[in-house]
């Protein structure tokens, strides 16, 4: 792998890369103030880096001023503090490489693309794809490797061949199923150029993939202060107590990836943003029952949260609300 000390090569990334959500008010518009807060919550829980205009974040129900917009306002909020991550997936080559060359004038540290969603793609149309996208801004660029419905899976070996052979294509976002095998056969495969590779899929496999090599992960960020506790703890190798914290945060990564909403409505009572409105589904999805099981698996998890405390008035509000 290059290494931080090669003059060429900007310092390897690693750790926790949380993934901003794009806050919306009721009626569905942008909510930049929460966004800011969302930021700023982000950096005191001792993110390693931010990620924004990605699944997580609603990207497709965003038009392009919108997107625009978001990754100026990240970019400024961020001013530098960690780096940060803007993505560009788009339905072609010339629009993901715009959205590129905009991230870079705005002063993001990378991008991140999966394949053209849509449509079933070719292996040929995917590298021509990141071909075009590599080529149009001098950014680092993650390619994100998803299953479907959110995404086209690639084969590893196709992912490892667009690193190899494009430029600036250096890093990895693995999330397809299993996560690991994946991981290990990109790492092999990949070469010398690759910076590393990072997990997804709201962290939940993380241990495996930092058995294997993974230099970090990349989950949405409503508690990311507990996965950054996490990972600072098999970082330093103590590995026992990163699996018992670890414990505490899995039934909210498991609740979540039920059920859409589960990201905003924590972030909601946490205080980080007014409204946990989603775009993609006219509202949040979460009825009473689900509401009162969030509830039960935050108050088992809230004693790991280092900033932002639960707000029983927005708990009791969200209940009595809908």
């Amino acid at each position: 792998m290059t290494t931080p000390d090669q003059p060429d090569a900007p310092a390897r990334w690693q750790g926790v890369f949380a993934i901003l959500c794009t806050p919306f008010h009721e009626g569905g518009e942008l909510d930049f103030p929460s966004l800011e807060r969302e930021v700023e919550f982000c950096l005191a829980a001792g993110t390693h880096g931010l990620v924004t205009l990605v699944n997580a974040s609603e990207f497709w129900t965003l038009s392009d001023e919108e997107r625009r917009r978001v990754a100026e306002l990240t970019v400024k909020s961020v001013n530098g503090a960690v780096p940060v991550v803007v993505g560009v997936t788009a339905g072609s080559a010339e629009w993901a490489a715009s959205l590129a060359r905009h991230a870079e004038e705005t002063g993001a540290d990378a991008v991140m693309a999966m394949p053209p969603p849509g449509r079933p793609i070719s292996e040929t149309e995917i590298f021509r794809y990141f071909e075009q996208l590599t080529a149009a801004s001098d950014l680092p660029v993650f390619i994100q490797n998803h299953d479907a419905p959110q995404g086209i899976r690639m084969s590893p070996g196709l992912v490892a061949r667009i690193v190899r052979e494009l430029p600036n294509a250096d890093w990895i976002k693995e999330e397809t199923l299993p996560p690991g095998q994946a991981i290990s056969v990109e790492l092999a495969e990949s070469g010398p150029k690759l910076r590393g590779v990072m997990g997804g899929i709201a962290g939940r496999y993380l241990f495996d993939e930092y058995a294997r090599g993974a230099c970090g992960t990349m989950p949405a960020c409503e508690s990311v202060d507990v996965h950054a506790q996490v990972w600072n703890l098999l970082a330093a190798g103590d590995v026992g107590a990163a699996r018992q914290l670890f414990g505490k945060l899995l039934p909210l990564l498991n609740f979540e990836a039920t059920i859409p909403g589960v990201y905003k409505t924590v972030l909601q009572w946490r205080g980080v943003i007014e409204s946990d409105y989603l775009r993609s589904h006219f509202g949040n999805p979460l009825d009473e029952r689900d509401r009162r099981e969030l509830s039960t698996i935050l108050r088992a998890l809230e004693d790991a949260f280092l900033v932002a405390p639960l707000q029983e008035a927005r708990i009791d509000g969200g209940r009595s609300g809908r």
